[in-house]
């Protein structure tokens, strides 16, 4: 019991580093007009860059938004006590939570100003537990098709040892007119 009590300690200690960095972003809202005419890929490179904000579920769930490009988004996020079910691993949620996120941006990289989309499906495929002290993962994902209305992705999860954790794919909707 006593190493499973400093095992404990020792992730809560790594999950407060984690909300330490992502404490120094700022998380909320994206202001209406510092988004206005810029498109999908902008907006999520301001996030990135730290010139716009990170949602509030950054903070909450302890992943970030770390890279964009054409048809490409890549999150981090840090494992904790904070995101264990009843069983004692990670919830896979959060898990999912982390693909739908990471599938979405890679999607809105794709959009011009001024338009949305909203996750209409995303299917996940759990591969190894991922547990408290799992430390860092990563999340890319990748479009594989941008329609005009719909656009497919896909994204694979990552341990710290480079070994899928997870994989998923999201169908996505475009939404025009922003506001």
């Amino acid at each position: 019991m006593g190493l499973r009590i400093t095992t404990l300690a020792h992730a809560q200690n790594k999950k407060e580093s984690t909300m330490k960095s992502l404490k120094q972003r700022t998380h909320g809202a994206l202001p209406a007009e510092g988004i206005k005419g810029k498109s999908g890929r902008e907006i999520l490179q301001g996030i990135v860059d730290g010139t716009l904000p990170s949602p509030p579920i950054s903070e909450s769930l302890t992943f970030e938004l770390v890279e964009v490009g054409d048809g490409f988004a890549a999150f981090e996020g840090e494992t904790g006590p904070h995101l264990l079910n009843p069983a004692g691993t990670v919830h896979g949620g959060w898990a999912l939570t982390l693909i739908d996120s990471a599938t979405g941006c890679a999607a809105y990289t794709k959009l011009g100003p001024d338009t949305l989309y909203t996750t209409v499906e995303t299917k996940a495929n759990f591969v190894r537990p991922i547990m408290h002290n799992t430390g860092r993962v990563r999340a890319e994902a990748h479009v594989i098709s941008a329609g005009r209305q719909i656009i497919t992705t896909e994204c694979k999860v990552f341990g710290p040892d480079k070994k899928i954790l997870a994989s998923g794919t999201s169908t996505l909707i475009v939404l025009q007119n922003r506001g």
